[in-house]
């Protein structure tokens, strides 16, 4: 199970970094980047569902539609106004502080070996990310506090569903005609060149619908508190990708904090596993 939760944090990972490539070189704005995002991921996984054997249909929730919707758009809009070291402080939060309340009041135990881990790898995301950290504006950081809220919502109704596959395709087919709505509204404001729709497509497709459905089938194997604290090491992964396909410089302190937000990680999965029967 553990090497599909580390791919799907890779495959997150890569997502900002097709996100940063797109939106910070305006190579698209941010509602098109989004819609055609979500879009792309349906096309991809209704594909999936017609190729698979047994055959199997979308397994629809308005819900989990609507926070994807709200996740995506959201942190779309407030990534080109916000600045990329206080967004993933903000997102990662609100998704951190959000999961863990909800697994201790569904009967999760803190440990003293979790919560060490937890206080690690929140203080690890501090030291990568607080550097570049700028003080936001109120609409920005709202935004990204409403699309860390919408995704932890997300993956806390991930951990019920049935098939990991069927209702990811679910959730883009559903989001799919509200993507074409915003998409619609904003027609005006839209510019998209042809390197901006290839990353958003490429998004949607590979690092969003494929890697929704690998996280949704380790879900439900994962405390929330786990499941919010692995998801720690996306920014530290980005920063990596950034690293190798960016040009830009790994330093001591990205080396520090990754080292201490995996320990962290390590941490909680020991104090996981030692509670298993």
């Amino acid at each position: 199970m553990y090497s599909r939760v580390a791919l799907a944090m890779v495959a997150f990972a890569a997502n900002s970094v097709l996100c940063r490539l797109a939106l910070q070189q305006q190579h698209i704005d941010p509602i098109s980047f989004s819609g055609l995002r979500i879009v792309g991921g349906a096309v991809m996984l209704g594909l999936m569902l017609l190729g698979s054997r047994p055959r199997r249909y979308p397994e629809f929730s308005w819900v989990n539609a609507s926070l994807l919707s709200a996740y995506a758009f959201a942190f779309s809009v407030a990534y080109v106004a916000i600045d990329a070291g206080t967004g993933a402080l903000l997102l990662f939060g609100t998704v951190q502080l959000i999961m863990t309340a909800w697994g201790l009041c569904k009967g999760e135990k803190m440990t003293v070996l979790k919560a060490t881990g937890v206080a690690m790898a929140v203080a690890g995301i501090g030291i990568l990310l607080f550097p570049t950290a700028r003080a936001p504006s109120p609409s920005a950081a709202l935004l990204m506090v409403i699309s860390g809220a919408a995704w932890a919502a997300y993956c806390i109704t991930g951990k019920k569903v049935r098939h990991a596959t069927a209702a990811t395709a679910g959730n883009f087919l559903m989001a799919a005609p509200l993507a074409a709505l915003f998409m619609l509204l904003n027609r005006h404001d839209a510019h998209a060149e042809s390197a901006g729709i290839l990353l958003a497509l490429t998004s949607g497709a590979i690092t969003s619908a494929l890697a929704y459905v690998v996280w949704y089938s380790v879900l439900p194997g994962l405390s929330s508190t786990m499941a919010s604290a692995v998801q720690l090491s996306v920014p530290c992964l980005a920063v990596l990708g950034g690293v190798m396909f960016m040009g830009e410089t790994l330093d001591l302190h990205i080396i520090v904090s990754a080292v201490i937000i995996l320990a962290g990680i390590g941490l909680i999965s020991g104090a996981e596993k030692s509670r298993s029967p």
